[in-house]
């Protein structure tokens, strides 16, 4: 049974950005993906110029009537990235409503861009609209640390804090909610970063258990773009291919995570020639050259069961 995935995201015409970042991962491993562009840019916006379109809300309604009148719309999850404007936000959250409706099973894998490191990058009437409208119907989250606190007004300063914030983004809404990156200090020396995840589940009797898993992974002493895409698309996939073992899922995602961007640096670290700092073409994630490590990682980070 083929599973189907309707991803909204930004889109560029050269690199892996947005939908072309969860796309090809996702096709590799058996999905079917129908793909909207929020955004049509000839590349990402950490080059020095760039040119494009953006998708309004009336035109994003109008291609999914189009889906609907076919009667093509039916679908296993929706993802969904990067967006600045609030009413094309609002109407992803009403289209997420009516597939649910549809299809109660549907997953929504939502990665609620807001900002990082202590400042949003997006305008701040976003910010209530992911709040109350966008978490609630979401399955799925990879807030960062300060998306996380901003989501719940609650700061992060040591594990404890992280696991209550967690709890409060299930009492929210969605079942599973990793943190992808937090300033937490890692066991394994400065050169890791500490991310968490927490996933609840209904046991047969109806009570509630929550599997919660800890992962350090090495920096890198680079900047990427699109990989936050390729995070939320492989974790779609993994806690899709692993339901109810988030340990699993957690440990092939940042598996994958780790060989395509270790391909990517050392790729651009031999264009760019000895001394010399990648520039943003240089360090385009290197995505068709790392199919196999999509397919079937080698694990390389393991997750540790924290309760």
């Amino acid at each position: 049974m083929e599973c189907r995935v309707l991803s909204i995201q930004s889109h560029v015409v050269r690199g892996y950005v947005g939908n072309k970042s969860a796309s090809f991962p996702l096709q590799v491993l058996g999905f079917e993906v129908d793909s909207i562009n929020s955004v049509q840019f000839s590349n990402h916006t950490g080059y020095s110029h760039w040119k494009g379109q953006v998708l309004t809300a009336d035109e994003l309604h109008v291609l999914y009537e189009g889906i609907k009148l076919n009667n093509v719309h039916h679908y296993d999850y929706v993802l969904t990235g990067y967006t600045r404007d609030t009413s094309f936000l609002e109407m992803v959250v009403d289209i997420v409503q009516e597939l649910k409706r549809a299809n109660p099973n549907l997953v929504y894998v939502c990665d609620p861009v807001l900002g990082d490191h202590g400042s949003m990058y997006v305008p701040q009437n976003l910010y209530p609209v992911y709040k109350n409208k966008v978490v609630p119907v979401a399955d799925i989250i990879t807030p960062n640390q300060f998306e996380a606190e901003l989501l719940t007004g609650k700061n992060i300063s040591t594990e404890k804090d992280a696991v209550e914030v967690m709890d409060l983004l299930h009492a929210m809404g969605p079942d599973t909610v990793v943190i992808t990156s937090s300033d937490l200090p890692p066991r394994l020396g400065d050169n890791f970063l500490v991310s968490l995840g927490s996933q609840r589940h209904v046991r047969p009797d109806g009570s509630r258990t929550t599997q919660r898993v800890r992962i350090e992974v090495p920096k890198v002493d680079a900047v990427f773009v699109g990989t936050g895409d390729l995070f939320a698309a492989m974790l779609l996939a993994w806690t899709h291919h692993y339901p109810n073992d988030l340990k699993t899922a957690c440990e092939k995602t940042f598996s994958v995570m780790h060989h395509v961007i270790q391909r990517t640096i050392s790729y651009a670290h031999e264009l760019a020639g000895p001394g010399r700092r990648p520039s943003p073409p240089q360090l385009e994630l290197r995505m068709v050259q790392s199919k196999a490590d999509i397919e079937d990682p080698a694990i390389v980070t393991e997750a540790t069961v924290i309760s």
